[in-house]
Order: structure tokens, then sequence, then C-alpha cells
């Protein structure tokens, strides 16, 4: 289903703009910028030439490959670091911390014309995608600090209960090692790191080999910004860095978004996995379900952008749609054209919405998906569909898909969606019920009683139900997780400096000396957690 040069027309030539090139061999501990003398990797951009240029990748950077050595020097070092919670960062006031992290996004907020066309020239998200990245993510980390000033001025004020009086608020765990994907390599890590180190914790950062040059220019500013150990920031292969550092026992938690293989592989190598806690995005498989009553327009403008939005490549996106038989044909005729209208392309061109796929041989992974489906029954309903060239993938509708289809069960990650009916909504709830995966469902119908009850079967499937629109993570307060398989803690502005804390509390009994020695502890301003300092 394939042709060489089908969309040739579509990739870089003499009038692209110059593709980067950061060449580097840095990683960052010790508050040092140090480099490393070994085995560098060459990243090439998903965008390609065209055939009568050569038709080849595009080298766009390097980047320094550390070993296993390393990889625990790191680890050692914010261990030191955060020294039982006696060192600089972790003993540090909240206010401190604080700054620091503002301080930070100052100076990052700089390199946003460096980050954002790193991200377009090696994930090949479109620019204004890119640049929402950015700006979201600097949002979140200004939405988090407010967040973590009203919590700490909570948590400043002595609570009482029969006989005792106590101080509760929440320490940080220690050291978090984190990672983030290929996909949104910039916000989903941020996402996990900033509240980590807000609340005290000591971080080992290990960059996607797939997304990571947008991380490289932010090295030296973890080194200015923060105090030596705090952060450690390191480029290199999976299982060389995160396998090695988690076999060593040295970190108290792991924020991580990719495979369930994966996380399974890299947490089971932990000597005492029960001190170790958990923060992962896994696959989702989240339906769009349409009911005959459903606002069909309004529903294929909501499947379209929920099933191609960064060519699918989204934990978030719909990755399969049930539709009721009465409405299909309406439905398919109407969503084939929106699909077919999308503009496909290279990231830096006005208007385009499907652009080269991040991912090594994701496009011939995706074809295997719609060969199968195909040999057994499925047909492929758009005109455009079906057809690739290289790293770019048209997007292909699959009308109807049925159970033992490998794309009916397998998250595809990518612009092939999947289209099967039912008559009878039982069918759905089994099939969402029986599935691996719990992450969201998009409902689409204009009836209370269908809408009603839908929440109430598909609230025990998945975490989020989205009335009448797409799957999606924002807005950033809200809280993002799911069931199952598809992740394990919840982020968002709020419940992120949770996940990278404990409770902790202090109790006195709520009698005259007891009164007398909580006051002047608190007086004498000699223990941090039991300082009274308002944040304004």
């Amino acid at each position: 289903m394939t042709e060489a040069g089908t969309f040739d027309d579509l990739f870089a030539g003499a009038d692209s703009p110059k593709p980067p090139f950061l060449e580097s061999r840095s990683y960052m501990i010790h508050g040092e910028m140090l480099k490393w003398p070994g085995e560098t990797e060459t990243v090439y951009s998903p965008v390609m030439k065209k055939l009568a240029d050569g038709g080849e990748a595009i080298p766009i950077g390097t980047f320094a490959l550390v070993d296993e050595k390393v990889s625990l020097e790191a680890a050692e070092c914010c261990r030191k670091a955060f020294n039982q919670g006696r060192g600089e960062w972790p003993a540090m006031k909240a206010e401190g911390r604080i700054k620091a992290v503002e301080n930070f996004v100052r100076k990052i907020k700089e390199k946003r014309d460096e980050i954002v066309e790193l991200i377009m020239w090696e994930i090949c998200k479109s620019k204004p995608d890119a640049e929402k990245e950015f700006d979201r993510t600097m949002q979140y980390v200004l939405d988090t600090i407010v967040d973590y000033k009203n919590e700490q001025n909570k948590e400043s004020s002595v609570v009482a209960a029969p006989g005792y009086m106590a101080k509760i608020r929440r320490v940080p765990l220690g050291v978090v090692m984190c990672s983030s994907p290929t996909n949104y390599p910039y916000n989903e890590l941020y996402t996990t790191l900033i509240p980590a180190l807000l609340t005290g914790n000591c971080a080992v950062v290990k960059v996607p080999r797939t997304g990571g040059l947008c991380h490289l220019p932010t090295f030296e500013l973890f080194a200015e910004c923060f105090p030596a150990g705090t952060v450690a920031m390191l480029t290199g292969k999976g299982r060389t860095v995160m396998q090695t550092i988690m076999k060593s026992g040295m970190v108290d938690a792991f924020a991580f978004i990719g495979s369930t293989k994966a996380a399974i592989d890299l947490t089971k190598v932990h000597p005492r996995p029960n001190r170790l806690k958990l923060c992962l995005g896994l696959e989702a498989k989240n339906p769009g379900i349409v009911f005959p009553d459903a606002d069909i327009d309004l529903a294929v403008a909501e499947c379209t952008t929920g099933s191609t939005s960064y060519n699918g490549m989204r934990c978030t996106a719909i990755k399969i749609i049930y539709l009721h038989s009465s409405i299909k044909d309406e439905f398919m005729e109407k969503f084939c054209k929106k699909v077919d209208s999308l503009k496909m392309g290279l990231p830096w061109e006005s208007g385009v919405k499907i652009t080269p796929l991040a991912e090594n041989d994701k496009a011939k992974y995706l074809n295997g998906l719609v060969t199968d489906a195909v040999e057994k029954g499925a047909k492929i309903a758009n005109e455009r569909g079906g057809k690739y060239d290289r790293t770019l993938y048209a997007p292909t509708i699959l009308f109807p898909v049925k159970d033992g289809m490998k794309v009916y069960e397998e998250e595809q990650f990518g612009p092939v969606i999947p289209v099967t009916t039912f008559d009878d909504v039982e069918e759905v709830w089994a099939d969402l019920l029986k599935s691996n995966y719990g992450q969201q469902a998009a409902v689409f119908s204009r009836s209370p009683d269908t809408i009603a009850k839908s929440i109430d079967v598909l609230t025990h499937a998945v975490a989020r139900v989205n009335i009448n629109g797409q799957c999606q993570r924002g807005p950033d307060v809200f809280p993002f997780t799911a069931r199952k398989d598809s992740a394990a803690a919840t982020l968002s502005v709020h419940d992120a400096l949770r996940t990278f804390t404990i409770r902790a509390m202090v109790a006195i009994k709520q009698d005259d000396a007891g009164t007398k020695l909580l006051r002047d502890v608190v007086k004498d301003d000699t223990s941090k957690f039991m300082a009274y300092d308002y944040l304004p």
C-alpha cells in the first residue's frame, strides 16, 4: 500500500529552511558541565530530502552515550546532595526553592526559539504545536509555584485533636529519576521534574534518545540555577542509564512515560521495589463512542482532531471509534472527507496537520496493522488512506474492524483510525471493561439519559469521560491519571506536588509543658519543619 515517491513533493527541498545542527558531548552532574570522551549518537530528523537530492534523512545533531560509570556517579551525586533531607536543597526554605525555579524559568524563556526549532526538526511537531508545548510548560511551572505556596501556607498551622497538637506537612521522598517520552519531550519532563524539585527532592534526568535535543540547551541552566547535585542531566541509552541507576537502589521515585514492558523491565531490577514510588504514564486505547442522537458534525470534528492531532502520537488520542449502526453511513462519509482534507507536509508550513513520524520504522509498523486488518476483512475507507512514503503516513481509516485484528487491541500511536459499529451499547461496555487499558473515553450524544448511563459505566472503566469532546490531558489543573495498565499515580498542577512527597507529622501532648515546648521551638526558628513561613 505504498509507492516510493508518493509524497516526495512534500519533503525538504532547496527552498526549505536550513536545519539546525547541535553537536554535543555534554552531560551535567555535580553542578558542572562535563564532556563525554566516548561514543556519541547522531540524531536524524524525520524530515527527509526529496529523492532528487538523495532522499536521505537529515542529520541535526549528536549527543553523548554515557556509560554505567557516569550513570552511577550521577545517582550518587544526587544521593549525597539530598543527604537524608539535610542537604542544601531539601533543607532550603520553600521560599528559596521557589526563587531558584523562578530564576530558571526566566533564563529558559530566553531559549524559547532555539528549543521550539529543535522540537520541530527532531520530532516534526508543527510550529504552532511546538510553541504551544513550550508556552504551556512554562505556564504549568508558574501555576505549580502558586499551588505550592498555597499548600505551604496551609501546612504552616498547628492542628489539634483531643489531647494532642500536631504539625503535619509534606516532605520530599529523596532522589527521583525522571524520563520524558518522544512525543512531548519537553512538557512531560517538566510536569514531573519541577514538582519534584519544588518539594525538595533531588533528581536524575535521562532525556529521551528521540526528542532529547531540545533539552541540551537547558543543561547549563540547571547547573547555574540549582545547588550542585540537585539535578543531574544525562543522555544515552535507556537500558544503560536508567537500568544501571535502578539496579543501584539509589532512587526513591521513578517518573516514566512509555510502554508497560519498558516500565516493568526497569522497575523490577530495583533491589527494594516496595520503597520505589512510581509515577507512570503508559499505553491507552481511548474510545470515541458515537450514539444515534449525536450531533454528527460535532462528533466528526472532535473525532478527527482527537485521532490525528500530532499524527495521533498522543497517549490521549482517540484510538478506536464505536459508531451506532444507524448513523454509520452519514458519519463515515463526513469523517472520511474531513480526514482527507488534513494538510500533510513539514512542520514549518502554515496550516499543516500531518507531519513526518518521529519514531523509527513507525510507518512500516502502521502499514503492518493496516495489512493485517484488510486481510481479516476491514477496508480502507478514505481515498488517501493506506499511502505512505518513508516517514510520511497518510491518515488511514479502517472500517469495519473487529476483535482479532491487531489494530482492534493494540495502541497504534499513529494516524491509523479503526472504526467499528454497535447495535447494543452493552457490546461497547463489554469491550472496555475487559480491556487492559483505562485512560479516557469520549462520548457523543445529546440525550441526558444516554450521557448519564454512559458516565456511570465508564467511570468504572476509565479515569476521564469527555462529553461531546475529544480525549485530552488539559486543562492542567485537572487530574491526569488512568486505570488498569495505563498509568500509576496522578498528575496535575495540584496532584504532582503530592506524587513526589509524603506526609510527615510531629505530635506533642496538649498540656502546659507541651504547649510551651512547641512555642519555643517555633519561636527560636531552629526547625525548618516546624517553621511558620507565610509565602505571599
